[in-house]
């Protein structure tokens, strides 16, 4: 792997598959993964739920950009990236400067079914979990479409299928 793509950076909604997604490839290829959410509980000690407790949603945030800004640096690394991570143009800036950056597309029928059990989302620890997941998706959706330099639909597909299309995608650049 060459200039752009010394680092691939998976970015999508929870529930895309990109911490599944990004070890089998980093197995696959051959390269160090990372995923920012661990890192976070990793240098905190504590849950992203206990940091969204106590720091809100802007706190993590700041937490995450610092976190990407330091893993973009590395090289060779996947980085499976947390679903609100685009939000901030700082992190975008980077995502697309020091890698290729892949979209992993969930629809939300997908998305609800793979998230419904899981309690360690903050953002979905309401009642109107369908509600929120709309509400992010057309929030977030452009963003993740604008720095993407390429997609993969992960409905019905499981982690090996993904993880292929990338590979075969990185082959062709």
């Amino acid at each position: 792997m060459r200039g752009k793509h010394k680092n691939i950076f998976l970015i999508g909604p929870m529930g895309a598959g990109k911490s599944s997604v990004g070890k089998y490839l980093a197995a696959q290829l051959d390269m160090d993964f990372f995923d920012t959410d661990e890192e976070i509980e990793k240098r905190t000690g504590v849950d992203i739920g206990w940091i969204f407790d106590v720091e809100g949603e802007l706190g993590f945030c700041k937490r995450e950009e610092a976190v990407v800004s330091e893993l973009a640096s590395l090289s060779n690394i996947i980085l499976a990236t947390g679903g609100g991570t685009i939000l901030s143009p700082e992190s975008r800036a980077i995502l697309h400067n020091h890698g290729a950056v892949v979209y992993l597309e969930v629809s939300l029928r997908y998305q609800e079914a793979r998230t419904i059990n899981d309690s360690r989302r903050p953002l979905l620890r309401v009642q109107n979990r369908q509600e929120v997941l709309e509400k992010l998706q057309g929030e977030r959706e452009l963003l993740y479409e604008e720095i993407a330099d390429f997609r993969v639909l992960t409905d019905k597909k499981n982690v090996r299928v993904v993880a292929d299309e990338i590979i075969q995608w990185l082959a062709a650049e």
